[in-house]
C-alpha cells in the first residue's frame, strides 16, 4: 500500500521521504565533504567574531510618586503603599523612561558611547550608527513577574556591568527629575497661596486690634458685664452711673457687630491657613526629599563566560544550511541531467 502511494506520488511529481533518502545515499560522499567543510569554516569564522559579555539588572518599579502622600497620609486614606512593588502600570511607565531620549542622551554622555563604540564623530551618520549600536547591545524588557530587566552586551564584561548598573541609576535619577518638574512649580504655587492667606489673616487681626483700641475686645463678655452693671446701678438708683454705662453700651453695640463678624471670619481663615500650611509642608517635602523609585532584585556583575557568539549554534546553523543548499543543488543537477538524457 505504501509503495503504491509512493509510486503514485512520484507520478504526480511529489517528493517523498524515500526520494530524499535516496538522494542522500547517492550523494553521501559529497554531502559529507560539504558538511565537514561547513563545520570547519563556520567554527573558524566564529573565532573571528569578537566575543561579547552580558550583564543584567532586574528591578521592580515602586508605586510611590509623592513622598509626602506616601509617608504623611493616614493608612486608611493612603492610595498606595510606598513599599509595594509596582504592577503592570508602573512597569510600562518604567519602560517608557528607560527608552526615553533623555535617558539615552545621559547614557551616551556618561559612558562616552560614541568613543566606546568607535564611531567616527565626523561621520554624517554618526547618530544613526550610534543608535544602531545601542539598540543591538542594550535592551529593556518586562519579565513575566512584572519586573524590569536591563540587558547589556559589551566586549568588556566589567564595562557591560557598569553600563547596566548605570542605566538603573539613571532611571532613578530621571524619574526624580520628571517629578521635580511638577513638584517645584507646585511648591511655588502653594507658597503664594500660603502668603496670600497669611496676609488676609493679618489684615483681619489688624482690624480687630483697631476695634480693640476703641474699647471692644470681647463683645459677648463685655455686653454681659455691662448689662449686669446697668442692672445693679438701676437697683441702687444711681442714674448717673446708668447713663454712663448706657453710653458705653452704645459704643459697644456700634463696633460689636463688626467685631463678631471679624472673629468668625478669623476662625474660618485660620482653619484655611492651617490646611494650606500642611499642604505647603507636604509640597516642600516632595521637593527636598528623595526616595528610591525601584527595588533592585539583581544588580549587574562582571560575566565570566561570553554570551555572544554562541559557536555551537553558529556551527549547527551553518551545517544545516550547507546540507540543505547542497541537497537542493544535487537534486536540480540530477533533474537537469535527466532531462538532457
Amino acid at each position: 500500500m505504501q509503495n503504491q502511494f509512493e509510486e503514485q506520488s512520484s507520478k504526480n511529481g511529489l517528493i517523498t521521504f524515500n526520494d530524499v533518502l535516496a538522494l542522500f545515499m547517492r550523494w553521501k560522499r559529497q554531502l559529507v565533504i560539504v558538511g565537514i567543510s561547513a563545520i570547519v569554516l563556520s567554527a573558524a569564522l566564529s573565532y573571528l567574531i569578537t566575543p561579547k559579555y552580558k550583564a543584567s539588572v532586574i528591578f521592580y518599579p515602586t508605586t510611590n510618586n509623592s513622598i509626602s502622600n506616601a509617608l504623611l497620609t493616614d493608612l486608611n486614606q493612603r492610595q498606595k503603599d510606598p513599599l509595594e512593588f509596582g504592577e503592570e502600570e508602573e512597569a510600562e511607565k518604567a519602560l517608557q523612561i528607560l527608552q526615553s531620549s533623555r535617558l539615552t542622551e545621559r547614557l551616551i554622555k556618561n559612558f562616552n558611547l560614541m568613543k566606546h563604540y568607535k564611531i567616527d564623530e565626523n561621520s554624517s551618520l554618526k547618530n544613526t550608527k550610534l543608535q544602531n549600536k545601542i539598540e543591538s547591545n542594550i535592551s529593556y524588557s518586562r519579565t513575566r513577574y512584572l519586573s524590569i530587566k536591563i540587558d547589556v552586551l559589551d566586549e568588556d564584561p566589567n564595562t557591560a556591568a557598569d553600563i547596566a548598573n548605570g542605566i538603573a541609576n539613571l532611571y532613578d535619577t530621571i524619574k526624580n527629575e520628571i517629578q521635580q518638574e511638577v513638584a517645584v512649580p507646585a511648591l511655588a504655587i502653594m507658597k503664594r497661596a500660603l502668603d496670600s492667606k497669611q496676609q488676609e489673616v493679618n489684615d483681619i487681626k489688624g482690624k480687630m486690634q483697631k476695634i480693640g483700641e476703641d474699647g471692644v475686645t470681647n463683645y459677648e463678655e463685655q455686653s454681659r458685664a455691662l448689662a449686669e452693671e446697668i442692672y445693679k446701678a438701676r437697683s441702687r438708683g444711681d442714674m448717673g452711673k446708668v447713663n454712663d454705662l448706657m453710653q458705653e453700651q452704645k459704643n459697644l453695640v456700634q463696633f460689636g457687630g463688626e467685631f463678631t463678624s471679624l472673629t468668625e471670619t478669623l476662625v474660618l481663615e485660620l482653619e484655611k491657613l492651617s490646611d494650606l500650611q500642611q499642604k505647603y509642608e507636604k509640597a516642600e517635602i516632595d521637593v527636598k526629599e528623595r526616595l528610591n523609585n525601584k527595588f533592585t532584585v539583581s544588580a549587574a556583575g562582571a560575566a565570566e563566560q561570553r554570551a555572544y557568539p554562541v559557536r555551537k549554534l553558529i556551527v549547527l546553523v551553518a551545517l544545516i544550511s550547507a546540507l540543505a543548499a547542497a541537497s537542493i543543488f544535487f537534486a536540480i543537477y540530477e533533474k537537469i541531467k535527466g532531462v538532457k538524457a
